[in-house]
């Protein structure tokens, strides 16, 4: 972090940006991890619903 002072004595403080990285695209074996965990999820969360339905 640095820091500038103007004339009136205002200190202004600046943040280190880091540096910047570029997504790479995922590996056909990370896709399918995904796509299960998508599945996974969208299960959990129709099990979810029925069951606040049935409850009420």
């Amino acid at each position: 972090m640095y820091t500038t002072q103007l004339d009136n004595g205002t200190l202004n403080n600046y943040a280190v940006e880091p540096k910047m990285t570029y997504q790479e695209h995922p590996t056909v074996w990370e896709q399918k991890n995904y796509l299960q965990q998508g599945a996974l999820a969208a299960l959990l969360v129709t099990a979810l619903i029925f069951t606040s339905v049935a409850v009420s």
